[in-house]
């Protein structure tokens, strides 16, 4: 029976947040049955609608219940509630139809969540042989599977992601259809009857479906390299224990020591080859499932050819069903790398490794966006992420304050791009090196992406200051409105941001180069930052790029620059060609100089003979982390600030003077000389971990406030932020360092796009 017109009401209640795609309408149905209201529940452009409609009380019960009803994968960041006209409903139902858009309703940006590891009930019927989804590759509820990697546009249905050419069985609709069943409305929602198909080829020859994961399982068991197709690209397999399958797969990929991921069967699996803290096991089993960099075991089975000259190996569990079920028939430590060439996007097409792989395993579900492995590490008591991508993206992070929509552009290795809007920034998943065609492509069907998800069209774009990076160039000839912002302030205002800090710090900036505010190179910076502005404190002495890039590829150049500025004449212990050693000495004077940080962790690499020259980026400088950790506690060296000007200098040429100092008394004399540089590795750390606390205490004693941002790719070393951050906060600073992105440069595009919107406020006062 109705109620009386006098007693009922209807109201409408709009959520956005994190709301689609994680039960939010199956936790609204059940809510509104339970009180016997009528009404309906749909998604629209990046928010859930809601319209309840039944006596007042119980409507009244409805909306105070409802946030704590809805599942734990939601988040909630607004939530209106509005009268509404009487319609007479009696019964709620969901709808699924085509509005999209209402008149007058603002879009909401978050929309989709992200991609989510198979949850304990998935893993269960996976494994049992009497239910209906026994070792089906697609397995999903509405707690778990794809979101992000099968979603075309909003709002989040199965008509509009790459499900949609699978219509749903009998058995599966039933399920889907029933407001009791954990798989309501899930739109990944599939069985071994209606999902999508699996094709293993070696070469001409093909094995479908069930017969597909046994043989490659068998292929890598034999020392095969795999292809495998996951839920956002390819990824690259073989057997982890294997030096014979690993060094193949590094002479197809050339690849020549650039560390592999390693995914383990369980828990305990990983645990016998690395060692795991607290943190790094929580991690490892949240449903984003990231890459954790961990300690690794001595003379634990795991190949040589892993992780090559480093004491840390990254480690992972399965995050998708299909990759489960390999390691379950196959290997139980595997090699899973990214499916792609060095510094270009993660592969979605399986073309791309006729010359690598040996077979290739490959599913019939559209990826609908790249999503990259992400990849994390334990740094100063926390987890932080230095690759974000699947897991993670595309998760929202709160501004301090209301934007108008902006665009950024990132900078030009490790990029991302980042939509920002009303209190939300979004920051696209990894792309990679824009100097690769691929990439830049990559980089435009990302920004075309996000402004498809989001119904977004930005005004402005926040690019960087260096005038011959690619997304410089791409954000100038975009007809939006540019906004340059120097390098170094990105990276603290992303940290800034993700701390939900919209005051003054010191930023502390060690990374390898960027253009600075005077047209030098900076990277091993001390600023003055708010999100608006910043201003130069001081740096690191420069140390001379003999050759230009040259110099970074050839870190040995960087040793003889720093022991020619600081009077020594050894040589780096790389054996340099003596014709070079002459040649570079010839350029040292005219060469450009660069403050970087990296640059000398690079310099003190080559002194020490740890590598003379990379193939690949950071390799001399987490070398020389690797021979520290093996070290015990040392004393700095010594080192100078200069104050002649107002922008402090700290000086490290007293420093390699003594690096040099120890590794003569020591020369010759193995194997106590290795002794020697594992001493001064540490050493050195603690030198820029003191030099850190020196410049930050000058800043402050120049009124700088007490809260020092630690951002830029060197602090992705472990050994540099702990020292680091317990010398500051002996000295009583307030220290933050990134945890949700990237100090690397993956995270630049998130603080570009927050000095823009800051820019963009009204002065204060005005």
């Amino acid at each position: 029976m109705l109620p009386s017109p006098q007693l009922a009401s209807r109201r409408t209640i709009r959520l956005t947040g994190v709301v689609q795609g994680v039960g939010m309408r199956p936790a609204v149905i059940r809510l509104a049955q339970e009180l016997g209201l009528g009404g309906f529940v749909e998604n629209r452009m990046g928010a859930v609608h809601v319209e309840v409609e039944g006596p007042g009380d119980r409507v009244e019960t409805f909306i105070a219940r409802l946030p704590a009803s809805l599942p734990s994968l939601a988040r909630v960041d607004s939530l209106e509630v509005a009268a509404a006209t009487l319609c007479g409903d009696t019964a709620f139902r969901f709808a699924l139809g085509d509005r999209v858009i209402v008149p007058g309703e603002p879009p909401a940006l978050e929309s989709i969540p992200p991609d989510l590891a198979p949850c304990d009930e998935c893993l269960r019927e996976l494994d049992d042989p009497a239910n209906r989804r026994f070792r089906h590759p697609f397995i999903s509820c509405v707690d778990c599977g794809p979101r992000y990697t099968i979603a075309r546009e909003t709002p989040y249905d199965r008509a509009r992601t790459a499900m949609s050419p699978f219509g749903l069985c009998d058995a599966c609709r039933r399920e889907n259809e029933d407001p009791g069943d954990r798989r309501f409305l899930s739109q990944a929602d599939s069985c071994p009857a209606c999902g999508p198909r699996l094709t293993l080829r070696i070469g001409t020859e093909a094995f479908l479906d069930e017969a597909a994961i046994p043989k490659a399982a068998e292929l890598l068991r034999s020392g095969w390299i795999v292809a495998v197709e996951g839920a956002g690209g390819f990824a690259l397999a073989c057997d982890a224990t294997s030096d014979e399958a690993v060094s193949r797969l590094r002479q197809r990929k050339v690849r020549p020591h650039k560390p592999f991921a390693v995914m383990g069967r369980s828990l305990e699996d990983l645990e016998r080859i690395v060692a795991l803290s607290d943190l790094e096991r929580d991690a490892l089993l949240s449903p984003a499932r990231p890459i954790v960099l961990a300690r690794r075991r001595r003379r634990a089975g795991l190949s040589s050819q892993v992780a090559p000259f480093l004491a840390e190996v990254g480690v992972y569990l399965p995050p998708t069903p299909l990759q489960r079920l390999l390691l379950q028939d196959g290997p139980p430590l595997q090699v899973m790398t990214s499916g792609n060439v060095s510094g270009e996007p993660i592969a979605v097409a399986d073309e791309r490794f006729g010359d690598v792989a040996d077979a290739v395993l490959r599913h019939s579900r559209r990826i609908e966006a790249r999503a990259d492995d992400s990849v994390a590490r334990e740094l100063g008591g926390g987890i932080t992420i230095l690759r974000r991508a699947r897991g993670y993206v595309p998760a929202g992070i709160p501004l301090p304050f209301d934007t108008e929509p902006v665009l950024a552009v990132g900078a030009g290795e490790k990029n991302t791009v980042c939509l920002a809007a009303g209190r939300s920034a979004f920051l696209s998943p990894h792309i990679g090196d824009l100097d690769h065609l691929d990439t830049f492509e990559a980089f435009e069907d990302e920004i075309r992406r996000l402004r498809r998800l989001h119904a977004c069209s930005p005004r402005v774009v926040a690019h960087d200051l260096h005038p011959d990076l690619r997304s410089t160039r791409w954000a100038l000839a975009s007809h939006l409105t540019p906004v340059p912002v120097q390098h170094h302030h990105a990276h603290v205002a992303s940290c800034m941001v993700e701390h939900g800090r919209a005051d003054s710090v010191i930023g502390v900036v060690f990374d390898g180069t960027g253009l600075g505010d005077d047209g030098t190179l900076w990277g091993g910076e001390f600023l003055l930052c708010s999100l608006r502005d910043s201003h130069r404190l001081g740096h690191l002495r420069p140390i001379a790029l003999a050759g230009g890039e040259a110099a970074i590829r050839e870190p040995w150049r960087l040793g003889l620059a720093a022991l020619r500025d600081a009077g020594c004449e050894t040589l780096p212990r790389v054996d340099p060609d003596p014709a070079k050693v002459l040649a570079v000495e010839r350029l040292l004077g005219d060469a450009p100089k660069a403050t970087g940080a990296g640059r000398w962790f690079d310099a003190v690499a080559a002194i020490c003979g740890l590598r003379g020259e990379i193939t690949y980026e950071g390799q001399a400088a987490m070398e020389l982390e690797a021979a520290a950790l093996g070290a015990s506690t040392w004393p700095p060296f010594e080192f100078d600030v200069d104050e002649a000007d107002a922008c402090f200098q700290i000086d490290l040429r007293a420093a390699i003077r003594g690096i040099d100092a120890v590794l003569r008394r020591f020369e010759g004399r193995s194997p106590r000389r290795f002794g020697a540089v594992q001493s001064v590795a540490a050493r050195f750390h603690a030198t820029m971990a003191e030099a850190i606390r020196a410049g930050c205490r000058r800043a402050r004693d120049r009124g700088a406030p007490s809260t020092v941002v630690l951002a830029g790719g060197c602090f992705q070393n472990r050994l540099l932020v702990h020292e680091a951050r317990r010398r500051l906060e002996a000295d009583g600073f307030e220290v933050l360092v990134n945890r949700k992105v990237p100090p690397n440069d993956g995270g630049i595009a998130l603080g570009q796009a927050a000095i823009a919107a800051a820019r963009l406020l009204p002065a204060a006062g005005s």
